[in-house]
């Protein structure tokens, strides 16, 4: 995009400026439209599962009803609570939203469609990812509420509990792909299961660790079973409490940005990303973002069924899953997985490194983890 600026005669400072601010805006705006239409969907799933009709007034077939619900947030008003500390408590809300869209920056959605292709994009979105709960904790704190704080005491202790066992299950997937570059990850798993299928979801060593990071996901995300911090029971509606207008849909669209996130990870990291399920040559005819955005949603219908169908977790059975379960058992299958990859892979004379730089991806002089010499330059 930025020879294109360039090719108009713009400066090139100025190109790459503007291309920046292009590709942040074509990531930006189709993903807000986006969350608009999952809300809705989310709501229709819930209702089609206990056999309602959920949004069908507001446009045909209800589609325009999460853009009214946006209008209604919009005109009112914005209350802050006269105890609370007023430069955090609206900070807050714009940091939750702002690191949900920073993460969107290195997702490809297609070969060479990134807005940043980094060689550590897997460590990017780990580490934006942690930074989610600061907005969390920061509502609860300056709120100066007890149900609030609760909730970013729960917050806190949940993400990290969860982020743990999801960096042990990210080693296992770097050590097959040899990359953290997420463009070099879909392309390692092109058939990968016995030359046709697309997707490390079909590795019976793979396959435990994408059913942990899907649960994990659903905790990260803070979605029922495991929506510790508003249970409306427990805490009224935990950090949010005190939030009204705009204020509290930016914690509305966040939230979502971020399912829709690990969303978009479960299919990079385990299904493929833009590639077909099979290899199969009019399976291409297909364009690879449309293969994202179908698995994509695929896995967003997963995540409204397990919320439509599964009971509230307590919370000491939520810690106990993080840290007794899945801690134990990611960090048995980083062990399992190194060893095997040592007896079939590392040991093997034949084998060289993993190309990573194929077209669309990273260059072709990054560094690898895998093949004799662990390191390229």
């Amino acid at each position: 995009m930025t020879e294109f600026f360039i090719s108009l005669g713009m400066d090139a400072g100025w190109a790459i400026f503007v291309a920046s601010v292009v590709g942040i805006l074509a990531i930006a705006l189709p993903l807000m439209l986006a969350v608009a239409m999952v809300i809705y969907v989310d709501r229709k799933v819930w209702a089609a599962i206990n056999l309602r009709r959920g949004p069908n007034v507001v446009g045909p077939f209800g589609l325009l009803q999460s853009f009214a619900d946006g209008l209604k947030v919009f005109l009112q008003e914005t209350i802050i609570p006269s105890a609370s500390n007023k430069g955090i408590f609206l900070l807050a809300p714009i940091i939750t939203f702002t690191v949900a869209l920073l993460a969107w920056a290195v997702i490809p959605f297609d070969a060479g469609v990134v807005l940043a292709d980094i060689n550590v994009g897997l460590l990017y979105i780990l580490a934006i990812s942690s930074l989610s709960v600061y907005g969390v904790t920061m509502a609860g704190w300056a709120s100066n509420s007890k149900y609030p704080f609760f909730s970013a005491m729960r917050a806190a202790a949940q993400m990290i509990s969860y982020e743990v066992s999801i960096g042990f299950i990210l080693v296992c997937v770097v050590l097959y792909a040899g990359s953290f570059n997420l463009s070099a990850i879909v392309e390692m798993q092109r058939g990968h299961g016995f030359g046709f299928v697309n997707g490390y979801w079909f590795n019976l060593l793979l396959f435990p660790m994408w059913v942990v990071f899907f649960i994990s996901s659903l905790a990260e995300t803070q979605r029922v079973p495991f929506d510790l911090t508003e249970a409306e029971s427990e805490l009224v509606a935990g950090y949010q409490t005190e939030y009204s207008s705009m204020s509290f849909a930016l914690f509305w669209l966040g939230e979502y940005a971020n399912i829709l996130l690990m969303c978009a990870l479960n299919t990079l990291l385990f299904f493929g990303g833009w590639l077909p399920p099979v290899e199969i040559e009019f399976l291409y005819w297909v364009p690879g973002i449309v293969w994202f955005l179908l698995k994509t949603f695929f896995f967003f219908f997963m995540f409204s069924w397990v919320m439509a169908t599964v009971p509230r977790y307590r919370y000491d059975q939520l810690m106990r899953l993080g840290w007794k379960v899945f801690l134990p058992m990611s960090l048995i299958f980083v062990f399992l997985i190194s060893g095997w990859l040592m007896l079939t892979r590392y040991d093997d004379p034949n084998y060289d490194c993993v190309p990573v730089g194929v077209e669309g991806t990273a260059d072709t002089d990054d560094a690898v983890l895998c093949g004799p010499e662990r390191i390229v330059p």
